[in-house]
């Protein structure tokens, strides 16, 4: 592979709080213009790891890459787009009022910034609640801010932690939809998944398990490895687990 054709490489990362590993060390490229999937139970490492490709968290031994520069790194804030687990938006403000406050985090002013505002929202389905406080927004609402918020500056990389937890599945699906949309504008995606039909929709997918990576690649690829019909059966069988 290309060195220009790697957008991530986390190179022999581990992670300890104290005397507890979360990560073990993993070694991992990611490309440019792929939806990639992290997938693993609760616990299994996969929100140590993307903090840290956010910049928020840096690894006890090891090095992560974005864009072929280490990170943590200031310069690369602007292309990436992250958004966590648990939504970091002001309840007592506005929908509108938040996206207008993160937009000028990110230098978006004027009619750019409105042009932004309006596209994300209406990208995922929040238009007609833009300006209702986010305190009386369902869960599932939240989180679509949150998407929202993390597409507004047009990050090249896209970090998604659990993105469509609670969810319902008719939304699900046009925000996968919206996925497809992004990475055919050449937008990279990690999107870290316990739900299996999501894993599908990846192009490559990453297993982890008590913080190692036990297996990549495309979904089929790692059906076909195990002998196996579903997502789900493969990742018991890369985990040592009888079916």
């Amino acid at each position: 592979m290309k060195e220009s054709e790697v957008c991530v490489s986390i190179k022999n990362v581990s992670k300890s709080f104290g005397k507890h590993q979360v990560l073990k060390d993993i070694n991992l490229d990611i490309n440019e213009g792929e939806i990639f999937g992290l997938l693993g139970p609760s616990g299994a490492g996969k929100t140590t790891l993307v903090k840290e490709l956010a910049g928020l968290d840096e690894p006890s031994k090891g090095e992560n890459y974005l864009f072929h520069e280490k990170m943590p790194s200031l310069n690369l804030i602007k292309r990436i787009g992250y958004m966590a687990q648990s939504d970091a938006l002001y309840e007592e403000l506005s929908a509108k009022e938040n996206l207008q406050f993160f937009s000028e985090l990110y230098g978006l002013k004027g009619q750019k910034q409105a042009q932004r505002i309006e596209e994300v929202m209406e990208l995922v389905k929040l238009s007609g609640d833009i300006t209702k406080l986010v305190s009386n927004y369902s869960g599932g609402m939240k989180r679509r801010l949150s998407l929202a918020i993390a597409l507004l500056h047009e990050p090249e990389l896209l970090i998604l932690d659990e993105p469509t937890v609670g969810i319902d599945p008719v939304l699900r699906k046009s925000i996968w939809k919206a996925f497809s949309d992004l990475k055919a504008q050449g937008k990279t995606l990690i999107v870290t998944t316990h739900v299996m039909d999501e894993a599908d929709k990846c192009d490559r997918l990453g297993l982890i398990r008590d913080g190692k990576l036990i297996a990549v690649g495309t979904p089929e690829e790692l059906k076909k490895q195990t002998n196996s019909v579903t997502i789900e059966e493969a990742f018991l069988v890369f985990g040592g687990v009888e079916r």
